[in-house]
């Protein structure tokens, strides 16, 4: 009955629109009488003040019901030809069958317009989506509308890392996955990444979706014209996800300074790189004064620091207070040479207070013996490398108990 009066309205509107009625009170009249004649006609059973009805309702009159209301609204011609009725005479409609079919069937035809008033149950009903944010520190909230963001988690991208990288999450928002990232993945995979790698390298280097394939691609056919193998090149794109990112010319220019200042074949110098693929894309700065310190403060030729480099390429990058720290501690207080560090390098990449307890508690043993030619000899690895257990059984021979009350009292 609601939808009933509610379409009497819109006609009401229609009749006052065109003109065929002006007063308030012919309008209604008219109304009344078209949806009374029409219900009359398709046999519609109807109630009036008199207490009378019609004929019973006919299973498929909603469509034609509908029909001629929509006819009734658009041609003044037909009004003109209505008969006059009761003007008090009110239309319902007695059985709830019928009166649920013809619900249905004048919803369907005409919806609810969008700025018609409802109810509250129904308002409360609606279900809209926030909308997405102009600004936001985290692509938390993208995630949930965004296909290209969801499947860099599939793949195991960690947005919460991403998004700290400088424009980098603007840039994500930006792509679309099918036609900017697919090509990429590809790439990485043609290099001989892993699916396990790639969530991880796309997390430390994002910036990535903002090459050309054909840029990276040139990269790569560079550095096996260098003679780096498939394998080398895999290792070296996942230890540094940079490196992509340098140009061609970048790339031989880094590649010229270790081979010119180490003093190394081109052999050695892949070798270095591919083990610590970063040192092609740090600065060279910690690099140079590295080397400087090495030759200059602590005395080491340049044959050693090439066998010092080329054992561990990391002691390039170690910091230089604690490489001078180490240095004097070996050197002048357990009396170590320049030759026995040479062999053992890995020392300067070790914690200087390890070293210290464990010659501390040596020497307490009478123990500290570090010369290769005497006996009881305790090489510089086995000093720094195993663990407090196998130290105090196999070097110190005495108790791992004892050894860490030795350290309550350092």
């Amino acid at each position: 009955m609601a939808l009933l009066t509610r379409q009497i309205s819109k006609c009401r509107h229609l009749l006052k629109k065109s003109g065929i009625v002006n007063s308030r009170e012919q309008l209604r009249k008219q109304s009344i009488k078209m949806w009374t004649l029409s219900l009359q006609q398709l046999g519609l059973p109807l109630l009036c003040p008199n207490r009378y009805s019609c004929q019973p309702v006919s299973p498929n009159s909603k469509n034609v019901l509908f029909d001629n209301h929509v006819q009734f609204c658009s041609s003044s011609n037909e009004l003109n030809q209505i008969p006059e009725t009761n003007s008090s005479s009110l239309v319902e409609i007695i059985s709830n069958s019928d009166t649920k079919t013809l619900h249905i069937g004048l919803e369907d035809v005409l919806p609810t317009s969008a700025l018609e008033e409802i109810s509250e149950d129904e308002a409360l009903q609606i279900v809209a989506e926030p909308p997405l944010p102009f600004e936001s520190f985290t692509l938390q909230d993208y995630v949930d509308r965004s296909e290209t963001l969801q499947k860099l988690v599939l793949l195991g991208v960690d947005l919460s890392k991403v998004e700290k990288h400088s424009e980098a999450g603007q840039l994500l928002l930006r792509l679309d996955f099918e036609k900017d990232i697919r090509k990429i993945i590809l790439f990485l995979k043609d290099v001989g990444l892993e699916d396990k790698q790639l969530g991880a390298f796309l997390t430390r280097n994002p910036y990535i979706f903002r090459e050309d394939v054909e840029d990276l691609e040139t990269r790569v056919a560079y550095l096996t014209s260098k003679k780096f193998c498939k394998e080398a090149i895999a290792r070296m794109v996942s230890g540094a996800p940079y490196l992509l990112l340098f140009s061609v010319e970048r790339l031989d220019n880094r590649l010229g300074f270790f081979q010119k200042e180490l003093g190394l074949n081109t052999q050695k110098t892949r070798d270095i790189v591919t083990r610590l693929p970063r040192l092609l894309t740090g600065s060279l700065e910690p690099i140079k004064e590295n080397l400087k310190v090495y030759q200059l403060e602590l005395g080491f030729s340049q044959n050693e620091i090439q066998h010092i480099v080329h054992r561990i390429p990391k002691t390039l990058s170690v910091n230089k207070k604690k490489l001078t720290e180490t240095f004097d501690y070996l050197h002048n207080i357990m009396g170590i040479p320049h030759s026995i560090m040479v062999h053992f390098p890995q020392v300067f990449n070790s914690k200087l207070l390890r070293i210290k307890e464990r010659h501390m508690f040596l020497k307490l043993l009478g123990r500290a013996q570090y010369d290769p030619k005497q006996p009881s000899y305790i090489s510089l690895e086995k000093l720094v490398s195993l663990p407090d257990d196998v130290f105090c059984t196999e070097v110190a021979k005495a108790a791992v108990q004892d050894f860490h009350i030795f350290l309550k009292t350092v």
